[in-house]
C-alpha cells in the first residue's frame, strides 16, 4: 500500500533538480574519463565484431562501458555528479 503525504512531491522535485555540485577540475576529470570509456567501449565492440562474436550476453560489456562513459560525459557537461548528489565525498 502506497501512502502519499504532502511532502512527497517536494522530495521528488528536489531529486529532479540537478544543481551544480562539482568544480571545473571535477568537470574536466569526468569528461576525460567519459571520452576514454566511450573510446574503449567502441574499440571492444569493434573487436567483438571483427572476431565475429554472436550477439549474445557478451555484448553487455562494451554497451555498459559506452553507457557509463556517456553518463560520465553528461556529468562533466552538466557539472552534476550523482555520487556527490547522494552524499558521498569525492576527491574531484
Amino acid at each position: 500500500m502506497l501512502i502519499m503525504n504532502s511532502h512527497s512531491y517536494a522530495i521528488d522535485v528536489y531529486w529532479l533538480s540537478m544543481q551544480c555540485n562539482i568544480d571545473d577540475v571535477g568537470k574536466a576529470v569526468r569528461l576525460k574519463l567519459g571520452i576514454l570509456a566511450v573510446t574503449v567501449g567502441v574499440l571492444i565492440s569493434v573487436g567483438f565484431f571483427l572476431l565475429e562474436f554472436n550477439f549474445g550476453i557478451e555484448w553487455i560489456i562494451p554497451l555498459g562501458i559506452i553507457g557509463g562513459g556517456a553518463f560520465s560525459m553528461f556529468e562533466g557537461w552538466a557539472g552534476w555528479c550523482v555520487v556527490r548528489a547522494i552524499g558521498i565525498k569525492t576527491p574531484h
